[in-house]
This record gives C-alpha cells, structure tokens and sequence, in this order.
C-alpha cells in the first residue's frame, strides 16, 4: 500500500516542492521517516502515531517507511506532521487518496489530533498556486495563506475535520483572508522642534530611498527624527505587501493572518549579533535587514556595533539582497531597504561643548566615528549634522510641514520615478539608477557639471560618491516637479555630502 501527499520545504521566502511517499508493507513492525528529516521532522511519528490513536485508528503490524522526496534536500521544522498522516491516512485507505495527491499540506499535529500554527503559511500557498493544488493547513494559518488569491486555502482546527471532509461528511470552508492593518504608532513630523534642515534631508530620503547618517549630540532628536520616517513613506503597493509579508511570516511575525501595508520600521539594538542583523542561526533565518525589507532599518548608536557587523552592510547595501551561506545551503533573501544611522560625535557626545567635552577633545571624535569604515561611511547619500536644541525652543509653536504634507510631496516624487522606471522592473527608485540610465535622467548643464567638477576636486569624491550626488539630486528635482537637474539641485546634493565638522 503505498501513497502520495505534498508539502514544502523553506529555503529562503522560497518554497520549496516535497513529495511525501507512504509505504505500508508487509514485515517487521517499524515506523522510519527519511529523505534528510530534522530532528522535529523525525519526531513526527511519535505524533502522528498518538494523534491517530486519539482518533481510534491503528496502525497496522507492518512496516511503515515515509520518504521525503526529494530526498537530499534538508527537511525542517514541526510542519510535515500533517502531510505524513494524510499520507498515511491515504495508504490505510480511509481518506481518498486521488484526493490527498491534489492538496499540499503543512501543519503541526498536537497530541489529541489539534492542528497547531506553523511559519510560512504564505510562501507555502505561493508554491501550492504555482502546483495548481489545494492547500490545506491549520485554522489559524488560514488567514495568512488565503492572501494567495490564486489558491484555494483550507483551514482546519483537527485532524478528524480533514478525515471528514476527504470523506464528504462535512466540507470545509475556504479560509478568509485576514485583516489589512495600519501602524497605529504614526508618529507626525511637526512633533519635532527646529531641526529644519534635518526634516529636510528626510523627506529627500524618503522620496528617493536615500542612506541617511545622522550626527548629533545626545537629546538632540536623532531618534525622534527616525521614528518619523515611515510617515513620510508612501504605503506598500500590493507586490510590496506581499515580498514583506512573506518574509515575516517565515520568522513568524504575522499575527492572526494581518498584513500590514504601511513599511517596516526595525531598529536593532547595537548589541545584535551578525546572525541577527544579517541572517543565519538555526535555519538560516531573515535578519533585520531582511525584516526590513521594503522598509527602514534605522540603526542607532553606528559605531558601537561590532566593526564586522557594519561591514557585512556593504554588499546588502548595494544590491538589495543578501546571501546566507551554510555548508548545506545558501539561502537568499531580499533586504531593498532605507538605512538610517545615528552617531553621537564622540564618546561622551559633547564634541562641539567646550564646557562638557571630556578631557580627549578633539581626537575622541576622530577615534569614534573612525569606527566606521570609509567604504561604509561612502554608502551614505545624506550625511547631516543635528545640533542640539535650545530649551527657549521647545517652548515654541509647531513648526513647519506636518507627515501628511511632506507625505503628498514624496508620493509625488515616487509617482515621477513610477512612470520613469516602467521600463525597468527591478528599479523602484532613483537610489536604484546606474550607469548610463543614471546618467540620461540626471544629465547636467555646463554649469551644473562645473560645480560637481569643482566639488569632487575638492573634497575627493569617489565614483561612488559622484553617483550617489546624481541620485540625490535627481531626487530634490523630482520633489521640485523640475524635469531637468539643475545647479541649485546639485549645489544641495552636495551639501549632503560635503564632509560634517563631527566627522572623522
């Protein structure tokens, strides 16, 4: 007697296809699960054999082999214990097994013959759309997978709700998507005393996804002027949603099947490790610029994470991905992020206060901001100084725009970018631009090209860093509504770039 069901395997937001074969046949009394099994895979059948036996059905005195096609990919995680009873189910000929073979299945199985939530519930219903098969999954994976509209997604809370429906006793309803969430935390830009030209340099990264390095006193509002951020972002289109949502539902932070469609925001403290920030630990897991993909990863305190943790920013920085590599795996994971820096200007934070800098001024501000590397320190488009404030100034009316309005005019700008980009589906923004595309859509006049000419000999700008000047002021052009760059545009560019009295 031998049967098939069908589940996945992660790697990476990607799901993998698994042929589940079940074999009863005649000899000695044994249950074995191969094809690379985990050890919570190889524990499923001590689950599977209690769930059934919770539901009055033995298994046979016979030999019961489970194999994990394909059989040299690395299976993990609680999620095959339902696959591997319906297989099963399927081979002892109590639920249909035509029937079985067009579902893919994941769940994990309780005791009693509950069906417990499990990650992945979203990249699991993109591959059973891709197979042109049901998924059947726990009741409360439902919500997160039915977003799939392509696929038919079944929720159940037992397994005998599942051996009723195969059976066509009662048939189980298709899961309804779950709830489309709003950051209730918005935070408004207005809250934010003086600070014009810092408010400035943010609505100019967020139009065009611009790296931003904040410098500034402690108390000076670098992290009141982070937080604010994703206000100003436009919402995540329904691609975005899904890249994001399928990325948090493999670490599991999806919570009753919501998607949110305003950006991420994560913030890790500056004692995560590389495995937390980059991606790794047991089974390769997203990191936080991962999780903060489509988002902002704001990273406060820069130079106090490790020096090899900033400098495994590089390469993600540039490409929009990274690369987890394991001696059995390399798993890929989008990370398209806003990264956002903030730096005290030196240890003690008083720099530029005679009265409270500490007895190294000035060659602490050289030591600690030296903590980062040039290569690093290159990848910022905006670098800007945050002074601290006056306290006669926090007394003052709200000033300037508030997030809805620098909002519309960053949509705007998006918009522009939108219709400029048509014809390159892998660009979203002027950050993204290179070569001789870059070159077309911020072409300069003579002027423009003397002062960018002028500036680079000065201050030594790198290839890079020229670039990076195009983007940014293509960007102040788009918030303009100006179709050409001109040399104000670029004049401002620069002066994000020239070098801070803080920095090393």
């Amino acid at each position: 007697m031998v049967a098939v069901a069908y589940t996945v395997a992660f790697e990476g937001v990607e799901a993998r296809p698994v042929q589940v074969q079940c074999a009863v046949t005649p000899g000695v009394p044994a249950f074995s699960i191969v094809g690379l099994p985990d050890k919570a895979v190889s524990e499923a059948r001590d689950r599977v054999r209690t769930a059934l036996t919770s539901l009055s059905i033995a298994l046979p005195s016979k030999r019961i082999t489970i194999n994990l096609s394909p059989a040299d990919m690395p299976k993990e995680g609680s999620h095959f214990d339902l696959p591997i009873a319906l297989g099963l189910l399927a081979a002892l000929d109590i639920v249909p097994k035509d029937a079985v073979a067009q579902t893919v299945a994941l769940g994990e199985l309780s005791l009693d013959g509950g069906l417990v939530p499990v990650l992945g519930a979203l990249p699991a219903a993109m591959a059973a759309a891709e197979e042109d098969r049901i998924l059947l999954c726990p009741r409360a994976s439902g919500a997160e997978a039915a977003w799939v509209e392509a696929c038919n997604v079944l929720g159940a809370s037992n397994l005998l709700e599942i051996i009723r429906h195969f059976s066509g006793q009662e048939i189980l309803e298709p899961a309804k998507p779950g709830e489309v969430r709003t950051d209730p935390s918005a935070r408004d830009l207005r809250d934010v005393k003086g600070q014009e030209r810092a408010k400035r340099a943010l609505e100019i990264a967020a139009a065009g996804r611009h790296h931003l390095m904040m410098i500034g006193p402690p108390g000076s509002g670098k992290s009141m002027l982070a937080a604010r951020l994703p206000s100003l972002l436009p919402p995540l289109t329904a691609v975005e949603a899904l890249e994001t949502s399928m990325i948090h539902s493999i670490a599991g932070l999806l919570t009753d099947g919501g998607i949110y469609r305003t950006r991420p925001f994560r913030e890790p403290h500056h004692t995560a490790s590389m495995a937390a920030l980059i991606g790794g630990g047991r089974g390769a897991k997203p990191g936080e610029i991962s999780l903060a993909h489509n988002g902002v990863l704001f990273m406060d305190e820069f130079p106090e994470f490790p020096r090899a943790v900033l400098e495994t920013l590089r390469q993600p920085v540039e490409t929009g991905e990274v690369m987890v590599a394991r001696a059995n795996a390399h798993i890929r994971y989008p990370c398209r992020f806003l990264l956002v820096a903030a730096a005290n200007p030196c240890r003690c934070g008083h720099l530029a206060d005679a009265d409270r800098a500490c007895s190294k001024a000035p060659n602490c501000g050289e030591d600690y901001l030296g903590r980062i590397s040039g290569p690093m320190m290159d990848r910022f488009d905006l670098r800007i100084d945050v002074p601290a404030v006056a306290y006669s100034d926090l007394d003052l009316p709200p000033s300037g725009d508030t997030s809805a309005e620098v909002a519309a005019r960053v949509a705007q700008a998006r918009a522009v970018q939108e219709t400029r980009f048509a014809a390159y589906p892998e660009l979203r923004t002027n950050a993204e631009a290179e070569g001789n595309l870059l070159e077309g859509i911020a072409t300069l006049d003579t002027d423009s090209r003397e002062l960018m000419t002028r500036a680079a000999d000065r201050f030594g700008l790198s290839a890079r860093g020229y670039h990076r000047v195009l983007r940014v002021a293509r960007t102040i052009a788009d918030l303009d509504g100006a179709a050409d760059v001109l040399r104000t545009h670029v004049a401002e560019a620069l002066s994000y770039r020239m070098p801070s009295s803080n920095d090393a």
